[in-house]
């Protein structure tokens, strides 16, 4: 299993716009074969602070991720929302157990 854990920055007034695009990421990769899990979580004490989390079976399906239209389009909004300071890291663990 692959685990992607990290963080990105987005400027707090920037929120309420990002929640849509974030959702439609989060939808579209859970949708995805192979993904375990995907999720985006707001800092309670950093509002700006996005932690990332990610789990993926393998990395091939990781790297089909990178691939789709959705991811294409996340990364089109980067500007646009101000998304900075993107600091991911990937790790391999263990499956998870049946």
């Amino acid at each position: 299993m692959i685990v992607i854990e990290g963080t990105v920055r987005i400027p707090p007034e920037n929120l309420e716009a990002a929640r849509p695009v974030m959702e439609q990421m989060i939808r579209a990769s859970r949708a995805e074969a192979g993904c375990i899990d995907y999720a985006y979580s707001i800092d309670v004490l950093d509002p700006g602070l996005i932690r990332v989390t990610e789990r993926w079976e393998s990395r091939e399906v990781l790297a089909a991720h990178f691939k789709t239209a959705h991811m294409a389009t996340w990364r089109a909004f980067f500007p646009q929302l101000g998304i900075t300071g993107r600091d991911l890291r990937l790790y391999e663990a263990a499956p998870e157990p049946i």
